[in-house]
């Protein structure tokens, strides 16, 4: 990932920004970033759609460890909906649970933006 090589990105700062990723797909079904960052973020976004599958009180800590407040929505909120809403709607799915849908290139930086979108 080429902007995680820049002078002063830290591994915290990669982290946190993931973090905050994944916290806002969750809870606006979608977001718009750079194809770097969507391709990354939608790693972690499968990972704990998959932790929500299993259901169990670890997987429940594990997911809340990884989501953060959004601007809409806590973290207790974020849980809830994970577990209950995509937990049915990915049941019966082996995988594959985020699409990244590419835009073109931003005017100011000219770097590739993406919508990375549940499905």
């Amino acid at each position: 990932m080429s902007y995680i090589n820049k002078k002063g990105k830290t591994t915290s700062w990669r982290l946190m920004v993931i973090r905050q990723q994944v916290s806002e797909v969750i809870a606006n079904n979608q977001i718009t970033t750079t194809l770097t960052k969507a391709k990354e973020t939608r790693k972690h976004v499968d990972r704990i759609i998959t932790l929500a599958k299993k259901n169990t009180l670890a997987s429940r800590r594990a997911a809340a460890a990884i989501l953060l407040d959004t601007s809409i929505s806590t973290k207790d909120q974020l849980i809830q909906k994970l577990f209950t809403d995509l937990q049915k709607k990915y049941t019966s799915r082996n995988g594959g649970y985020t699409r990244i849908l590419k835009l073109g290139r931003r005017k100011g930086d000219n770097v590739e933006e993406a919508i990375l979108q549940l499905v």
